[in-house]
Order: C-alpha cells, then structure tokens, then sequence
C-alpha cells in the first residue's frame, strides 16, 4: 500500500510540474502613450497619423531568445478569428520593447539596433505594418497588444500572418503579457 502512495505521489508531483512549465511567464507591457483599459490616443489610430506607439515590457523569463507581438481587436471577427492590426516578431531576446512610429515600407527591421532583424508580418489588412484603430461608429473596441517570450531563435520568414506566427511559436512561449486600451468612433 505504502508503495502505490509513493507512486501516486509522485504522479501528482509530475502532472503538476508539467502544467507549471506549460504555464508562460506574465510579462508586463506598457507605453508611455497607451494606458491600460484608456482610450487609445488618436495619433495611434488611422483617424489620426496612424504612427505605431512605444511598447515597453519586462519581467521576461530566463532563457528568452526572442519576441514576437501581436495587435488584435476582439471585438472584431472575421471567419472565426479576431481581426489583426499588426505582427511583429522575430525580435532580439534583449530587446525591452518597441520604439514608436515603426516604418511602414520597411518589412525587416535594421533600426534601432536593438531590434535590428525583426520582421512586420502580415496584418488582416494583408500588409507588413501597423495600421491603427478604425472601428465603425457605436460602441467602442477593445485593442490588445499581446507579447510573447520564446525560448528559441526561431528561423522565421517573411510574409507571416498571426495564424502562421502562432503555429511556428506553438511549444515555444515561455513569457506572455498584454496591455488592452479602447478606442471608439463616435457617429457623425
């Protein structure tokens, strides 16, 4: 009986450590221009200059090689998935974040050099670049930039969608944070 204790024990000590390095990091993502659950300045939004914000994060794991970020709206569906306003990835595991105001003609990024070779990939609007908030009138959209810490330098291509993104990502995410803002056309 003893035995069979000790080796229900220790089955219970192996699920639970499994599902605990299954679990990502939290990682804490912030701008100096976005605040959490705020209203997403317009300079950020195609209503306004349409310039990519300064996202910051930390509290990344050790082991992290890369980055990569996606830039949804849930409240937008289309075919079973939430719209895409921007994909970034393949960005150095030493970078703390984004600058802002990323080049729209440029899909691989050379500058600044902390983020040297990260690479745009396709939005939902089938282009390499950020593309801000531009919701129909009514009721306000709730945005979330999501950043993932992966444990490997994934030799990733150009062109990925977010669905390509977190298919090549799957197994790999160690790390992972968001920061949601809204933005709200009103009717004219």
């Amino acid at each position: 009986m003893r035995l069979a204790n000790v080796i229900h024990a220790a089955l219970i000590l192996t699920v639970a450590s499994a599902a605990a390095a299954q679990t990502p990091a939290a990682l804490t993502v912030t701008s100096p221009t976005i605040k959490a659950n705020e209203t997403i300045p317009v300079d950020h939004t195609a209503d306004g200059k349409n310039e990519s914000p300064a996202l910051m994060w930390s509290g990344a794991p050790a082991g992290t090689r890369q980055f990569a970020l996606v830039y949804d709206d849930p409240d937008v569906v289309f075919g079973g998935q939430t719209f895409v306003h921007w994909v970034v990835y393949k960005i150095p595991g030493t970078a703390k974040g984004l600058p802002a105001n990323l080049p729209i003609d440029q899909v691989a990024l050379t500058a600044p050099a902390d983020i040297a070779g990260s690479i745009q990939g396709l939005s939902g609007f089938k282009r390499p670049y950020y593309r801000g908030p531009a919701p129909p009138p009514g009721k306000p959209h709730h945005y979330t930039w999501t950043v993932y810490a992966l444990d490997a330098e994934l030799p990733l291509v150009e062109g990925l969608t977010r669905n390509q993104l977190m298919e090549a990502i799957k197994g790999h995410i160690i790390g992972q944070g968001a920061l949601v803002a809204i933005y709200e056309r009103k009717p004219k």
